[in-house]
């Protein structure tokens, strides 16, 4: 069995919703990134105590006809991208610093 995976957004980024699709710009490379829906959902719950395969399980699967292994083998692709840009914040364990000083709620 695989370890869980946590994500968290970086602070090095600036993120805006234009229209439905989040814009996200890395502040290391200034790269500009459009994240579809499925990356939309996982942006969102990228709250750095929450395990990507729960994410998977309860919002994308509970969203779009996938099977989980699929969809956490997309999401694992996607996270990785994302976080080589500086992006997302990747953990084994829970990014509990991450979520309290982005102000997120539970």
């Amino acid at each position: 069995m695989t370890s869980r995976r946590y994500v968290a957004r970086s602070k090095a980024i600036a993120a805006r919703k234009l229209g439905e699709e989040p814009m996200v710009m890395s502040a290391t490379d200034s790269t500009l990134f459009t994240l579809d829906e499925v990356a939309s959902v996982i942006w969102a719950a990228a709250d750095g105590v929450t395990p990507l395969d729960e994410i998977v399980e309860k919002k994308i699967c509970a969203l779009y006809d996938v099977s989980p292994e699929v969809a956490l083998k997309d999401a694992e692709a996607l996270i990785e991208n994302l976080a080589e840009h500086g992006l997302l914040l990747l953990s084994d364990e829970p990014l509990v610093e991450a979520s309290v000083s982005q102000g997120e709620t539970r």
